[in-house]
């Protein structure tokens, strides 16, 4: 709770349609776990993991504009992967917009298959966009 204002400088920099503070306490008041990436005591990235029983889902995974495209993405998520498998998940899934293609090429990248598509799921400019949903078995 204490870097939430960090994170709402940059959640909305890098996003169409942000997650509210809202959503970031609700998650947080969920027990969800929750991280930051930090470079010389500034937050840089951050992410969010809901763990329930065996699966880990990904419900948040961000880096600061100025970071991205440095290799910090993947380092978060080869984490949060060590995360989910420490509290013992068979699988881990996430949601990524169909646009995102950075995106989907990470997660392919260390393994993550399309599952299905979820049609009109995210907000966008012109409307709704489609959601890729992906697992991985740990």
């Amino acid at each position: 709770m204490e870097d939430l204002d960090e994170v709402m400088v940059i959640e909305p920099q890098i996003y169409s349609h942000p997650w509210t503070r809202g959503n970031f306490s609700d998650s947080l008041k969920s027990g969800h776990s929750a991280w930051i990436l930090e470079q010389e005591n500034k937050i840089i990235g951050y992410a969010l993991l809901m763990i329930v029983l065996d699966e880990a889902h990904l419900l948040n995974l961000s880096i600061a504009k100025n970071y991205q495209k440095q290799g910090l993405g993947r380092f978060l998520l080869e984490y949060m992967l060590k995360i989910a498998e420490n509290c013992h998940a068979a699988n881990m899934f996430l949601e990524v917009r169909a646009s995102n293609a950075s995106a989907l090429a990470l997660y392919e990248n260390l393994g993550f298959n399309e599952m299905a598509v979820r049609r009109n799921y995210y907000p966008s400019a012109i409307g709704r966009e489609d959601a890729i949903l992906m697992g991985l078995s740990l």
